[in-house]
């Protein structure tokens, strides 16, 4: 008995893996629907890419430095300092304030700053050499943008200041400049930066600090044991409280779970840290965490595949594994389509235009291979509505057979005379098929040609004789048993017979058959008829007269029947036939 502290164990479990599997997806999801005042990946990685170029738009100062926008400005100094030549840098600061000693000192601080807090989208600063007239900043002044700092907001500001010889050029403000120090001391490396050697700030690898990616490995190295004991602390309690999931969670999902934990772990780490916006870039991607739930999907998609084929083989329906496999193989491609497109997404690419054309070309796909999608839809009809399975005996158009194998394009049948016949499962899924191996019974229906000479009294007989037998033999259902006169032929007096044999198998049929048709023939003989001629069929003799002597036998017997009030005709009572059941022998007498 399941006691109700055993059901609390068993929902923390399951809640513990539930939480696990949601938290991940909707970090994944989350992303694609969530505004970040950062770049995506792509937009960084397009950043880096521009190279400034001399201007040639008319209006357009020239200068050495190509500072004739602010666009061009702000560019020009980005790339210098991702150069890190921090001399040519410094020409993009105003430094009239007396402090151009320092000026490579403080280009190199506000790169710094501007890496680890603000994102500058150079497409968005105007590329006019009067600036934005639209911001309603004092002065020839653009705002690059603000960082928020503990105790007040800094602006920074690019500001159109004259060049030694008179002509208008745009340059990081002074205010900006004189707030650099103060900037670089709440948003720098700090002691950090006195305790590591200055490469490890300066250099950059895909655009990120080489300190960064210090920091991110030892954090990563860190997590990973952690997310190893975590994973068996999970892979422990499903031992301990749910023995019978625990082998097979241990065997599809120990590798994810110990991934998404360490994802996570890493994520939640990297982001106690002051890191840049290019990692914070590089983080919206959520590249890692894709993997690791896609890991997850697939190895959910095996589980239920092999539950599946457990199920299918527990039910008999072992040849249906042939059409799992490669529905298992579709989902898993298109998980796996998915979860790119998601990638692509948290990157920042627009996957609208790619979807439309992946929609055309599945369109075009669907075309050319329609034939092949038929044959395909026909194996699932074949399979799901089942009219016949592998090793049934059917009837399909004029063709009877045994189904040896229904693939994913056609059906493999083997006929009587031993040949295999490949059907197109959208064709054959279409036919009229007749399962004969599921047959419950067999029918039994000859039509008895009687001589036009028999008469009444003989053909009462037959009729009597032939339902008492049927009754009475044991292989004969009495339902919907019936014989009877029914017809004047050209040559000859029919009676129908009408019966089911309680046999399933077609080999065992034929005999009851065979016992049923002598036993039909020793009665017509008892009556003194006989089976009348084909009319097709000429004698050069002449036909041999009836046995009189068993004629007046016969209907000896049903004025008798008649006196004793036993002429079971036209039915025979419900007593009788409880009576006669399962009288005669079979096999007959003789037999071995």
């Amino acid at each position: 008995m399941i006691t109700a502290t055993a059901v609390i164990k068993r929902s923390l479990v399951a809640g513990l893996l539930l939480v696990l599997v949601g938290v991940s997806g909707w970090s994944v999801v989350v992303a694609a629907d969530t505004p970040v005042a950062g770049p995506t990946m792509k937009k960084a990685l397009e950043t880096r890419a521009q190279i400034i170029t001399p201007e040639t738009i008319a209006g357009v100062p020239e200068d050495e430095f190509n500072r004739g926008t602010p666009r061009t400005s702000v560019l020009g100094f980005l790339q210098a300092t991702r150069e890190r030549d921090y001399e040519r840098g410094a020409q993009y600061l105003d430094l009239s304030a007396g402090v151009g000693a320092r000026g490579p000192e403080l280009a190199r601080q506000l790169r710094i700053v501007l890496g680890r807090e603000l994102w500058v989208d150079v497409d968005t600063l105007s590329a006019s050499p009067e600036g934005d007239l639209n911001d309603r900043l004092a002065g020839e002044r653009d705002r690059i943008g603000r960082i928020t700092g503990r105790t007040k907001s800094y602006d920074i500001v690019v500001q159109r200041v004259p060049r030694e010889d008179g002509v208008s050029i745009w340059k990081f403000a002074g205010s900006t400049v004189a707030e650099i120090p103060q900037l670089y001391e709440e948003f720098g490396y700090g002691r950090l930066e006195t305790l590591l050697p200055p490469w490890l700030f300066d250099y950059r690898i895909m655009g990120i600090e080489v300190v960064l990616w210090v920091e991110f490995i030892l954090i990563a190295a860190a997590a990973f044991p952690v997310a190893m004991l975590l994973t068996a602390g999970i892979m422990r309690l499903l031992r301990r409280y749910k023995s019978d999931l625990a082998p097979e969670v241990e065997r599809f999902f120990t590798g994810p779970i110990r991934m998404l934990l360490w994802v996570l772990l890493t994520r939640l780490l990297m982001q106690a840290i002051r890191t840049s916006v290019v990692v914070e870039a590089v983080s919206q991607g959520r590249t890692l965490l894709v993997v690791a739930v896609a890991w997850m999907g697939l190895r959910c998609l095996d589980l239920a595949s092999q539950r599946i084929a457990g199920r299918l083989e527990s039910s008999g329906l072992t040849g249906s594994s042939v059409l799992l496999r490669p529905i298992t193989r579709l989902m898993k491609v298109l998980l796996i389509i998915g979860a790119i497109l998601l990638w692509l997404e948290n990157l920042g690419y627009q996957i609208t235009t790619l979807l439309a054309g992946l929609s055309i070309s599945g369109v075009a796909v669907a075309l050319a291979s329609q034939k092949t999608l038929e044959n395909l839809f026909g194996a699932i009809t074949l399979y799901t509505s089942h009219p016949v399975r592998v090793g049934d005996f059917c009837r399909f158009g004029n063709s009877v057979g045994t189904v040896e194998e229904i693939g994913l394009r056609a059906t493999l049948i083997r006929t009587l005379d031993r040949s295999v016949i490949s059907v197109p499962n959208a064709e054959f899924a279409h036919m009229h098929l007749d399962n004969l191996s599921r047959r419950d019974r067999f029918w039994y229906h000859p039509r008895l040609k009687l001589r036009m000479e028999t008469t009444p009294d003989q053909i009462r007989y037959v009729l009597v004789q032939v339902r008492t037998m049927l009754y009475a033999h044991p292989k004969v259902l009495p339902e919907g048993l019936w014989v009877r006169f029914v017809a004047f032929g050209d040559m000859s007096l029919d009676v129908d017979v009408f019966a089911y044999m309680g046999v399933k198998e077609y080999s065992e049929s034929l005999a009851v058959a065979e016992d049923l048709n002598l036993r039909i023939m020793d009665i017509i003989a008892q009556a003194g008829t006989e089976l009348a001629v084909p009319s097709q069929i000429q004698y050069e003799v002449p036909g041999r007269p009836l046995d009189e002597e068993r004629a007046r036998k016969a209907e000896a017997h049903v004025r008798e029947w008649r006196e004793q009030r036993s002429l079971y005709l036209p039915n025979f009572p419900p007593d009788k036939i409880t009576e006669l059941k399962g009288s005669l022998d079979y096999p007959p007498a003789g037999s071995p």
